[in-house]
């Protein structure tokens, strides 16, 4: 594909440094590797050339453990200086992107799926903003999303408000650059929480994952940092 993606890799993993105290999220080791390695593969499977990595906390790690190829990908670096959320992250680093639209991944989460099939739907949909959606059995920790059979959003149920089974946001988007035009620049803000509800009824849709199963894995708990080996074991 000849799209930019974008890895949101500037948390602060507070909520592992039980385990791990000593790097960035996206570095925890999985199977002897970097986790963010997982993501950088995946994004080689399907074509795409261009990665730029939103760093944060520890971001020099990520530089030094990376550099700047990774197989057949070209990697750049866009280095928040204070705490910008996923939103203000990705609007620092507009200028690096190249393409229209640009595919966005989560740094700290890995979902099985068809990235070119996601790029058609997002396309033939004519949206501004695509998520990429998983089932869950229970939603609670994530909240859940709430589509029309075309796929516009109708809304996001905040975490814990259910815990039945439904539709998670999965941590990829396909966003288009009118749309990253519209976050503000030099300000802290989440795409989740903020930016994307502010969307709804203006070309905001969410599509189910496709492929393996559309098995996904999120590692910001001890928890879940736990299964991680199994998971990419299978």
């Amino acid at each position: 594909m000849v799209i930019t993606a974008v890895i949101l890799a500037g948390g602060l993993g507070t909520r592992l440094r039980s385990v791990v105290t000593d790097r960035p999220k996206v570095l925890v080791p999985v199977q002897g590797k970097p986790f963010i390695t997982y993501l950088l593969d995946q994004l080689a499977k399907v074509g795409i050339e261009d990665v730029i990595l939103c760093t944060g906390y520890l971001g020099e790690q990520v530089k030094a453990a990376l550099g700047n190829t990774y197989g057949s990908l070209r990697l750049v670096y866009s280095q928040e200086k204070e705490l910008l959320g996923t939103g203000g992250a990705l609007r620092l680093a507009l200028p690096l992107i190249k393409t229209d639209p640009v595919l966005i991944m989560n740094g700290d989460s890995y979902c099985e799926a068809d990235l070119q099939v996601f790029c058609r739907q997002h396309q033939a949909t004519h949206a501004d903003v695509s998520l990429l959606l998983v089932p869950l059995p229970d939603t609670r920790r994530y909240g859940c999303v709430e589509v029309k059979e075309n796929g516009c959003i109708l809304r996001f149920k905040e975490k814990g408000q259910s815990t039945s089974a439904g539709w998670i946001n999965a941590g990829i988007y396909l966003l288009s650059r009118v749309f990253l035009h519209t976050i503000p620049a030099g300000q802290a803000i989440s795409l989740e929480k903020e930016v994307f509800p502010a969307w709804i009824g203006r070309g905001l849709y969410g599509f189910p994952s496709s492929g393996s199963g559309g098995r996904f894995l999120d590692i910001g708990i001890p928890e879940d940092y736990a299964i991680a080996e199994e998971f990419f074991h299978l």
